[in-house]
């Protein structure tokens, strides 16, 4: 069962959403991080690889003697009819070799976040842009509900993903493209793919799945806050 998120945060929120309900450019936005997990074991770094290395072999100077007799019988283990011969998978798949951003079978060992293209409440004159999947907050229960929604527009339902806790994991004040509007609250809720195979993204003009260095370049102006954010 889930806790509602009470804090002082969501009060606060309440309260300016109740007072500036009577005019448009005041906004507080829901923003939510959709990211797939890493799929395989990323590559071990080549020190750590040699630290490894080092350490298994001065371990063996101190390893236990057995006799010839238990390695004659280790050896003959896996012998037989049951024998299994694997091969391990290829690591870079054809989404990779194509560089097929809106597939989510490419950068196995890294996280992939979604983006979307088409009009956002940071675009100007309507342009479409390339955002993440938000929401104006409109006096939802909570401000999580608000990015439920929002996640939800562009999916269809939620069955397939999980939000990570109630509360908010980042904030930012993003000034509008009309200098003379006041800045807006953006909250980031973070959400994580469960079946990667059952997510079907609509409602945009187009989409992209992402790695974190991928995604900072699409928002040159926020990519300080973002960097330091998304840990990964």
């Amino acid at each position: 069962m889930q806790r509602r998120c009470t804090t002082p945060l969501m009060h606060s929120l309440r309260s300016f959403s109740t007072t500036t309900s009577s005019t448009t450019t005041n906004k507080i936005v829901a923003s939510v991080l959709f990211e797939r997990l890493p799929v395989v074991i990323p590559k071990i770094d080549p020190v750590i690889y040699a630290f490894q290395e080092f350490s298994f072999r001065w371990k063996q100077q101190y390893r236990r003697v057995y006799p010839d007799e238990f390695y004659k019988k280790y050896e003959a283990r896996g012998k037989g009819d049951y024998q299994i011969h694997y091969k391990p998978a290829s690591r870079i798949t054809e989404a990779d070799k194509a560089n097929d951003k809106r597939s989510l079978q490419r950068a196995l060992d890294r996280r992939l976040y979604l983006l979307l293209h088409g009009t956002s409440y940071d675009s100007s004159d309507g342009k479409p842009v390339w955002h993440l999947p938000e929401k104006v907050y409109d006096n939802e229960e909570t401000l999580r509900k608000c990015a439920e929604s929002a996640l939800q527009s562009v999916l269809g339902d939620l069955t397939h993903t999980y939000f990570v806790g109630n509360a908010p994991m980042g904030h930012i004040a993003v000034q509008a493209a009309d200098k003379a509007d006041p800045l807006k609250q953006k909250f980031f809720f973070k959400s994580q793919v469960i079946s990667a195979n059952l997510i079907n993204v609509s409602g945009c003009d187009d989409y992209v799945w992402v790695t974190k260095d991928e995604l900072l370049e699409y928002f040159p102006d926020q990519a300080e806050y973002l960097k330091q954010m998304i840990i990964s």
